[in-house]
């Protein structure tokens, strides 16, 4: 099936929500690197991740690699870089320096509107302080946003896939999802 999005495999063992993976990291980056057009890696360790764990896959492949967690300050923004990403997530703010290698997770929609024309940005329809659903949809991120948008979180196959996204990025689903593509 013919795609016209970028498919972001995330490499992701647990999460602070209760969640916990059957693979290993191992395992999960196997898939991630065989089917994933870019590898997202976690540096957070409440999601089973570590800026280490970064460097290690920067070793095991060519893939691009999305530097995956909260990244409070620009300084870690600069360690991820350094340990091999290509592009880093940052949660709830935008970034003093290194913007152009950034995606930007806004908290709301209202956030989503205060960025900047030009940058990437991905909607996760989960809460990461409850790990709950988010009442804003990906729907309305997009009616708003007419830049790049990812879409994140809930995807287990295509029929979770939203109109007009330019990326999905598959974590805990990810065994499931590229069993059906």
């Amino acid at each position: 099936m013919k795609r016209n999005y970028i498919f972001i495999a995330e490499v992701k063992t647990i999460s602070p929500f209760g969640w916990q993976s059957t693979l290993s990291w191992e395992q999960l980056f196997e898939l991630a690197n065989q089917h994933g057009d870019m590898i997202s890696i976690h540096t957070d360790p409440r999601w089973g991740g570590s800026f280490e764990l970064l460097a290690k896959a920067r070793q095991l492949t060519d893939k691009p690699i999305l530097a995956k967690g909260i990244h409070e300050t620009d300084d870690h923004i600069r360690q991820a870089l350094d340990a091999g990403a290509n592009q880093v997530l940052v949660v709830g703010r935008q970034p003093v320096e290194f913007l152009d290698h950034c995606i930007l997770e806004p908290l709301t929609l209202q956030e989503l509107s205060e960025y900047p024309q030009g940058v990437k940005a991905l909607w996760n329809s989960r809460d990461l302080a409850t790990g709950n659903l988010k009442q804003e949809t990906f729907a309305q991120a997009r009616s708003l946003w007419n830049g790049w948008l990812c879409q994140a979180s809930n995807i287990s196959d295509q029929s979770d896939v939203q109109a007009g996204t330019d990326a999905i990025l598959v974590g805990t689903h990810l065994p499931e999802f590229v069993r059906a593509i």
